[in-house]
């Protein structure tokens, strides 16, 4: 069941309603879970973000059973402690272990960051290894982020795993006119750019709190509630690492921006190799490039580097678990970074 979109959240237009045009602040925002090793993560993200020279700070929203040590490693890299409360799925409605839904609902909590106009959101798996400030300067109203991919045995549970079809390659296995209409285009969540606001908070947590989980929970369910305003942006802005072997073709790895670790075994404090597709160069060399960042102790927060964010903007500081398409498709580019 597809959540109700109602139109206080939604204009008659299709753009989200921007409620807070009064602020000008900006962040990245993401999210953390639990007392495991994801907090590295976080740590790398942060100093990748610093490399790139980013003006805006990191917010890292956390859940209550992370550590105060955790808390502590993440304030020291000039991260903004943000913790939030657990958001359930719908009782009797879960499949699968409720850990897993638990812990990615929760991440609707940041639409309720009002403090912030315009949020970029990158999960603690992603690298950001060029800037991408001007991203916030995408025009308001709309939801921005990278379709996914469907040739995944992950994707075994869909109709588009099922007759080989995929989004990134329409044309390759065309939708059966059997079939009705094509799916709607389909985003990976991992990372977006998206504006708090506190009608479009109450209406997510009214929303997923009727609404079946479906298997990749909140990604699933964003994808539905934000269809109408969607806008796809180019690949490398988060590139899934299976986009290396599915669809090399649609891939410029000298000019990706953003990478997400999500592939089995690349999340690269843990990474060995041994699993499928991980002996590839191109995955060893990104892990190596992760791993020169978070090494990387220049990177470090200091404390005076406050002074660097622009104005209006601050990194003052106020434990669940750890962790379609159209036949050509059109980007919504960036405005330029110069």
């Amino acid at each position: 069941m597809a959540p109700e979109v109602p139109v206080d959240v939604f204009s008659g237009t299709g753009k989200v309603a921007v409620h807070n045009a009064g602020y000008s602040k900006r962040a990245f925002v993401t999210f953390l879970a639990g007392n495991g090793d994801y907090v590295k993560g976080v740590v790398g993200l942060a100093k990748g973000l610093r490399k790139t020279k980013s003006i805006y700070p990191l917010v890292v929203a956390i859940l209550p059973d992370v550590p105060e040590e955790h808390r502590e490693i993440l304030r020291s890299q000039g991260c903004i402690v943000h913790e939030i409360e657990p958001v359930y799925p719908p009782k009797n409605q879960t499949q699968f272990a409720m850990a897993y839904y638990v812990i990615n609902y929760s991440k609707l909590r940041i639409w309720n960051f009002e403090e912030y106009s315009k949020m970029i959101y990158l999960d603690g798996d992603i690298q950001v290894f060029e800037n991408i400030d001007h991203l916030f300067d995408m025009a308001d109203g709309y939801f921005y982020a990278v379709m996914d991919c469907f040739c995944e045995k992950t994707w075994s549970h869909s109709r588009q795993y099922s007759i080989g079809y995929c989004q990134q390659c329409p044309d390759k296995v065309k939708w059966p006119e059997e079939m009705g209409a094509p799916p709607a285009l389909y985003f990976n969540a991992g990372m977006f750019v998206f504006e708090p606001s506190r009608l479009t908070y109450e209406t997510l947590l009214h929303d997923v709190s009727v609404t079946p989980p479906t298997p990749f929970a909140e990604q699933d369910f964003l994808n539905m509630f934000f269809e109408k305003v969607y806008k796809p942006i180019p690949p490398i802005y988060n590139l899934v690492l299976a986009m290396l072997w599915r669809h090399p073709e649609n891939v410029e790895l000298d000019k990706v921006k953003v990478v997400h670790y999500c592939a089995n075994g690349s999340k690269p404090w843990r990474y060995t190799g041994k699993e499928a597709n991980m002996d590839r160069e191109d995955i060893k060399m990104l892990v190596k490039k992760w791993w020169d960042i978070y090494d990387d102790e220049s990177l470090d927060f200091k404390a005076d580097q406050d002074s660097a964010t622009p104005e209006g903007e601050s990194f003052s500081r106020p434990s669940i678990m750890a962790s379609m398409p159209e036949p050509a498709i059109t980007y919504i580019h960036a405005p330029s970074a110069a």
